[in-house]
């Protein structure tokens, strides 16, 4: 029998954090942030990361693991997240998975196909054709060779269609036949808690007073530290993290500064409406309306997830 293991999962700003943190201060717990913005240092305002006195109270994994030059993929996440997992169990504690980064949970539920590495010479191509023709020639150039990829990945996702096309060129097949080559199943049976409020206009009203609180507490310093480094792009995914972005824009006198603090919130609570989205098609989901931790002990009896006290 596959051990079971926790995961703590909603929409942004929904309390994941604050059930976690609950969760941890009654049983031995370690958390495993599910959240690809985390992974990211010198990012902290900006991605809600947990402080440095509750990271020093609550062991964190997989947060600060990278450079915001350096990419970090579902893949890496997948080996990490397991490895980590399995620490955490070997020291007879008990990991809890925190995060709303769907494709992250997808692939360590699912499992992930075994996709080639980042091949730089092949990306630095595609990247000159993106400047030079524009990403809808990317995506044209990605329609020819798959196009059931291309029906799926819009010519706005950069990320996703420079993968796309990256990994055809490197390997000579398509994404979308080597996902369908059989997948490494999940070495644990997750338990998927989500807090799913039902009331999106509360969501929305936090999402603003958060990001706000983000602005008092020097978010736009922060990004403009990351500006002012000289070596990092718009394009990559640490800068296109919601809020991030925006803030770049500004920096770059596209924007004003109200026009970023709005379209900001805006591209957040489009983040949540994704992530419910995803949610909703997931079987076997245990919903909270709030992060209340009675309730999702009441709702985790049976589990075996954390000692009878």
């Amino acid at each position: 029998m596959k051990p079971s293991v926790l995961v703590v999962t909603g929409p942004t700003a929904s309390g994941k954090s604050d059930l976690a943190i609950e969760m941890a201060r009654e049983f031995p717990v370690e958390i495993v942030s599910v959240d690809s913005a985390l992974v990211y240092h010198t990012m902290d305002i900006g991605t809600a990361k947990p402080d440095e006195k509750i990271r020093a109270e609550i062991p964190h994994h997989l947060i600060d693991i990278r450079d915001p030059l350096d990419p970090y993929s579902v893949a890496e996440f997948r080996v990490d997240a397991i490895d980590a997992i399995r620490t955490i169990r070997d020291r007879g504690r008990i990991p809890l998975l925190v995060g709303g980064t769907m494709l992250y949970l997808k692939a360590l539920r699912d499992g992930i196909a075994d996709l080639p590495p980042a091949d730089e010479s092949v990306r630095a191509g595609i990247l000159d054709q993106a400047k030079t023709e524009g990403w809808p020639a990317v995506h044209a150039r990605l329609l020819e060779v798959d196009p059931q990829a291309a029906a799926r990945i819009t010519a706005h996702d950069s990320q996703r269609l420079q993968r796309a096309l990256e990994v055809y060129e490197t390997t000579g097949e398509t994404i979308t036949s080597l996902h369908r080559v059989k997948k490494s199943e999940c070495p644990f049976h997750l338990i998927e808690v989500a807090i799913m409020p039902s009331d999106r206009k509360a969501l929305h009203q936090r999402i603003e007073e958060r990001f706000t609180r983000m602005l008092s507490e020097g978010f736009l310093a922060e990004v403009a530290a990351l500006f002012e480094r000289g070596d990092l792009n718009p394009d990559l995914p640490s800068i296109k993290a919601v809020g991030s972005r925006q803030a770049w824009a500004y920096l770059r006198g596209e924007i004003d500064h109200e026009t970023m603090r709005e379209r900001a919130i805006i591209a957040t609570r489009q983040l949540a409406k994704r992530q419910y989205t995803w949610l909703r098609s997931w079987k076997d989901l245990k919903i909270l309306e709030s992060p209340d931790l009675p309730q999702a002990l009441k709702i985790l009896e049976g589990a075996s997830i954390f000692p009878l006290s």
